[in-house]
């Protein structure tokens, strides 16, 4: 599930900084935002998407190292990572009880411009133009891209055949990014659908590690598919499950809103609710702010014995376990 979850905000960065039309092709020069994308998910510390550091969070959500992850605590992950993340400068909103409020993520998008998100966007008189005519301007100067994740239970032990077709309904909207989710014991990022079998990528599989390169690139032949991506009945997936969305601009997150109402709330018994004002029986709404970190360098240490052998003993403080 760390996997998945990595795929799908690899996704969502390169619809930010490539279009969702670019296209990967082998032995082709990549641009230099595709390999600094790809810097952020190698299997090493200081990169701030990889393994470790996934896994790291998730101790703070209550996973221990080691132990199976669900896809909303990946969601409650990569919100917090995104926080450190000030090159791809996403907003990432997890909805709560299969709610989406629109009052919170406008106002965790909506941000004073500054020269940091200017790259890769549009100009500032197309965004300007559009607000005001919109008559938001105030309110809005410039949008956050966002990273919308839903995480639903559609199910007890099995998916609900009722929500089949709304579950469906949401990877034909253009901002999608899929869905986390799998069957008992196996974890898949799916993609699409045909007919009523899903289309997945499948992260079971070990690959060689990979480092970043003298000139600063990255082999990138293993980040794409070795393999074609499977298809498993609908009806077989587990009913936990993450939907995701980018909405690179406001006028992408009016358009998902305009989507599900159309094609999602339509249904007697709905998959998530979309509802226009924070709810007043919730705690109020803060839009999540980077945490002041302070460390003592110890955690840096790989072993007491290390620490015995510097000059610096003052320097460091030992945290007990």
């Amino acid at each position: 599930m760390l996997r998945c979850g990595q795929m799908m905000l690899a996704q969502a960065l390169i619809c930010r900084h490539l279009g969702r039309d670019w296209n990967w092709e082998k032995q082709k020069e990549q641009p230099k935002e595709y390999q600094r994308i790809l810097q952020c998910f190698l299997d090493r510390k200081d990169c701030c998407y990889s393994i470790h550091q996934m896994a790291q969070m998730g101790v703070g959500e209550g996973k221990s190292i080691g132990e199976w992850f669900g896809p909303n605590t990946v969601a409650q992950v990569l919100k917090k990572l995104a926080l450190f993340d000030e090159w791809n400068s996403l907003a990432v909103y997890v909805s709560m009880d299969n709610t989406v409020v629109i009052e919170d993520i406008k106002k965790m998008c909506c941000v004073l411009p500054s020269s940091a998100d200017t790259v890769g966007e549009s100009p500032p008189g197309t965004l300007n133009a559009s607000n005001q005519s919109r008559g938001t301007f105030a309110c809005c100067p410039a949008w956050k891209p966002l990273l919308l994740i839903v995480p639903l239970r559609l199910g007890i032990n099995q998916i609900n055949p009722v929500y089949v077709d709304a579950f469906k309904e949401c990877f034909k909207m253009p901002q999608s990014l899929g869905a986390l989710g799998g069957k008992p014991n196996n974890a898949y990022y799916f993609i699409g659908f045909l007919g009523d079998e899903l289309i997945f990528l499948d992260p079971h599989t070990t690959q060689t590690f990979v480092n970043t390169e003298e000139n600063g690139t990255v082999d990138d032949q293993t980040f794409h598919c070795l393999q074609s991506p499977q298809r498993m009945n609908i009806l077989n997936l587990d009913p936990s499950v993450a939907l995701g969305f980018f909405c690179k601009e406001e006028k992408d997150f009016d358009n998902w809103c305009s989507l599900v109402q159309k094609e999602i709330l339509k249904e007697n018994l709905r998959m998530f609710e979309l509802v226009q004002k924070h709810p007043s029986h919730w705690p109020p709404f803060v839009p999540p702010a980077k945490p002041e970190v302070t460390t003592s360098g110890a955690e840096f240490i790989d072993s007491t014995e290390q620490l015995e052998e510097s000059d610096l003993e003052e320097d460091f403080e030992i945290l007990s376990v």
